[in-house]
């Protein structure tokens, strides 16, 4: 693995383990429609072995072990899956188990696992085409991958708007991609496409910026970037003047061919 990569890994751990906690009482993370979507779609699942790439709290890995047999929540950060245990332990989930790495580098043998499922964590990846081609490598013949996150607008101007505020707030941001750009990378990786849905997600900025420790000379640019934005953009983004705005997202299938 290049310095390059080891040195934005070292990054994410360093900026999630400390807010561990804070991510797992998030409206945002513990709640929501596609996590009720999520619940439904593996509830025709009751054998399944799934692996959660990313799981940061367990909130997709706690719904996900409702309705599957064998859950793995796997993540960067050792002290986000200190979170996940003992979280677990609390709901009495016994069929969570953890393993700690990075999404480029899964230590699961070949055909590994029925499901893989990823949630808000694919725009911190160093290389999302690396991650899917171990995800295709994992699952067993006709698995199934489900991923969600929030999306780019893919227009240029709202685009380059979204990825300056979420790189203000967290260093370990890399990108969202758009709709167009996960399915290149989804066909690339040698998945079959199965699936798009697209909603909205509010974010509340004070919850927003409190969950990543944002500076506040950081903060404070994202308020005066905001106040700089388009009568288009302020529109587009719902934006609020308290900061608060709202942003895209997509939860989208795949599967390895059978």
């Amino acid at each position: 693995m290049t310095t390059t990569t080891h040195s934005h890994h070292d990054n994410v751990e360093k900026q999630f383990g400390s807010q561990a906690s804070a991510y797992l009482s998030s409206a945002v993370h513990a709640s929501g429609r596609d996590l009720a979507r999520l619940g439904e779609r593996l509830s025709v699942f009751p054998q399944a072995h799934l692996l959660d790439l990313g799981c940061g709290a367990g909130h997709a890995s706690f719904t996900a072990a409702q309705h599957v047999e064998q859950v793995t929540a796997y993540d960067l950060s050792s002290q986000m899956l200190d979170v996940v245990r003992e979280a677990a332990k609390d709901k009495g989930l016994s069929n969570v188990a953890t393993c700690q790495g990075y999404a480029e580098s899964l230590p699961f043998a070949d055909a590994s696992f029925d499901i893989v499922i990823s949630r808000y964590s694919a725009h911190h990846w160093h290389d999302v085409g690396q991650a899917l081609r171990e995800v295709k490598r994992v699952l067993k013949p006709g698995g199934l991958f489900i991923i969600m996150d929030v999306m780019s607008p893919g227009h240029p101007v709202r685009n380059i708007w979204l990825q300056t505020v979420e790189a203000l707030r967290d260093t370990s941001h890399v990108q969202n991609y758009s709709s167009g750009e996960w399915l290149t990378f989804i066909t690339e990786a040698g998945l079959i496409s199965h699936s798009f849905i697209t909603d909205r997600l509010p974010l509340e900025f004070s919850s927003w910026i409190a969950r990543m420790r944002t500076p506040e000379a950081l903060s404070k640019a994202i308020r005066l970037y905001q106040e700089s934005a388009s009568a288009e953009v302020k529109k587009y983004f719902e934006l609020q003047d308290d900061g608060s705005f709202t942003s895209d997202t997509l939860m989208a299938e795949a599967y390895k061919a059978g």
